[in-house]
């Protein structure tokens, strides 16, 4: 069944009364189904059909367990929804859309602390549970009705949340429902969703199974690729983070629940990189391919794609101390070596962070064969990334905030991530004092980094509250590496040329050679940093 177009862009106004939408949603029904009608979309009627067939089977009576679809729901929601709750944006005073509400599991959470919640669920029997159940709770309307047929004003909500639905479309309905998801939300607001991926999650017997168990690369894929226009000005969706969900890794050693944390932002064309929208897909699809990745990781060691590989990481880690329990969290983690590392030798439990997918998939691929129950990934801009204050003991990070541009604000976050006596500890690309060589002006422009002195950086940790700041230019150790490196690289050529190509061979010698020399003019530098909090 294909979905309608984009809500009608000369509607109401955002600030129009929330029981307008089910007027607006009644009138945009009907005309759904005589457009439909016409389209003759035989095909998708009959999916549609299926998936109704498939929930009246399972709400007959309107439980957790059937909501689940899970003999162990109640202990699974005992746990898995604080974890849920915890990733969200604040929802104090915002207009919340929850679509596939159920039988209310989370909309009781948001009722109250939102201004008003919008709670739609196909299924009649889940809504008039949600509605006798939680209706007093605060301003709120509940709808029944398909998700595929619904239309709001633009513009008409900051949250949008959605638990185990967007499997139960198509890919052409999911596709048109990302589109409309990010004409209904607030310029900034968010886009929370959840899917089973892969194979189903749940116990419950089916005699068939309708649901789509899509990859998380392309739930990735459609999100990010997503636009929509209003008065001129283009908006798509940002990767805040994605992640799996720990309840049932901890509980059902199951990683394929995998959830997704969304914002509105502008598309700038003059802020594009190349051919695409966003810094995430230029990683993804240029600088860190997963061939790309695999061809670094070559050259620097099984699990690294950061200088030195296992060498420097040691060297590194080695200053913080570590001790068992302490918490980690590694920004721009790579494939995850040094996570691996620093859980096995010292017993600390690490939250792995890369804004590349490919990273990411790759670094839980890993995680499979080393069976670390305390290393965790998740894909996430640091940047916008939320957490309590004081969640983890050590902020780690080697050689990426070169691609981030506000680096007191970058720091200032990571000061209220860390506990009082936290460490941080970072490695980055720094540049020699201006002006510099043409070509190097090219490489910094070409790559998008944004590059300071070692002696700024030191100064923007302490502007953002750090003390015993250490401020080290290690470009003499960075060249030393390097010629390490492009020797190692020369006694494995016809190794590496059999595994990838003669090509990739070259564009990582030359472009190693080429670095050693903007190092040695200068121009480039590499530093270390360690800064402790209060």
């Amino acid at each position: 069944m294909c979905c309608p177009g984009r809500p009608n862009q000369k509607g109401p106004p955002s600030h129009t009364p929330h029981s307008s939408f089910i007027r607006h949603y009644d009138q945009h029904a009907s005309a759904y189904i005589v457009l439909n009608m016409e389209r003759g979309a035989h095909r998708g009627v009959a999916e549609r059909q299926d998936m109704t067939e498939f929930w009246k089977v399972h709400s007959r009576q309107a439980t957790v367990e059937e909501m689940m679809l899970d003999s162990n729901a109640q202990e699974l929601t005992e746990h898995e929804l604080p974890e849920i709750l915890s990733l969200l944006p604040s929802v104090a005073g915002k207009d919340v859309l929850e679509l596939g509400s159920g039988i209310g599991r989370y909309t009781c959470h948001l009722i109250g602390k939102a201004h008003h919640v919008t709670a739609v669920d196909f299924m009649e029997k889940f809504v008039e549970k949600n509605r006798r159940d939680h209706s007093h709770l605060g301003k709120a309307d509940f709808l029944q009705a398909d998700v595929t047929q619904l239309n709001f004003p633009q513009n008409s909500f900051d949250l949008i949340f959605s638990n185990w639905l967007l499997m139960y479309l198509s890919d052409g309905e999911l596709s048109t429902m990302v589109e409309k998801m990010l004409a209904w939300l607030k310029p900034g607001g968010h886009l929370f969703f959840r899917e089973s991926c892969f194979h189903q999650s749940g116990d419950c017997k089916r005699d068939f199974d309708p649901t789509r168990y899509r990859t998380p690369a392309l739930y990735n894929h459609l999100v990010t690729s997503a636009t929509w226009q209003d008065n001129k000005k283009a908006f798509g969706f940002d990767i805040v983070l994605t992640k799996s969900v720990q309840t049932y890794i901890k509980m059902k050693k199951n990683k394929n629940q995998v959830c997704w944390l969304l914002q509105k932002a502008p598309r700038d064309a003059a802020a594009q990189q190349g051919d695409f929208s966003t810094f995430q897909q230029f990683l993804d699809n240029q600088q860190y391919t997963r061939r790309g990745i695999l061809r670094y990781e070559k050259m620097f060691g099984a699990g690294y794609v950061s200088t030195g590989g296992l060498s420097t990481t040691k060297e590194f880690v080695d200053l913080l101390n570590l001790t068992p329990g302490q918490k980690v969290v590694d920004v721009g983690c790579g494939i995850g070596g040094g996570d691996f590392y620093m859980a096995k030798n010292f017993g600390v439990e690490v939250l792995g962070m890369d804004l590349s997918a490919n990273m990411v998939e790759i670094a839980c691929e890993r995680a499979v064969s080393e069976k670390l129950p305390l290393v965790h990934f998740e894909v996430a801009d640091a940047t916008k990334r939320v957490f309590p204050e004081g969640t983890f003991d050590v902020v780690y990070s080697r050689d990426t905030i070169l691609h981030i541009s506000d680096k007191l604000e970058l720091f200032k976050h990571f000061y209220s991530w860390l506990k009082p006596g936290g460490k941080l500890l970072i490695s980055d690309y720094c540049c020699g004092e201006k002006p510099w060589s043409p070509r190097f002006e090219e490489y910094v422009k070409q790559r998008g980094y944004i590059l300071y002195t070692p002696k700024r950086y030191g100064q923007f940790l302490e502007e953002a509250g750090f003390t015993n700041v250490r401020a080290e230019d290690r470009t003499v150790q960075f060249i030393r590496v390097i010629k390490r490196e492009l020797g190692k690289g020369e006694d494995m050529r016809e190794e590496f040329i059999q595994e990838f190509s003669q090509d990739d061979f070259d564009a990582i010698v030359n472009g190693w050679t080429e670095k050693l020399q903007r190092c040695e003019l200068g121009d480039q530098r590499w530093g270390l940093f360690y800064a402790t909090k209060k």
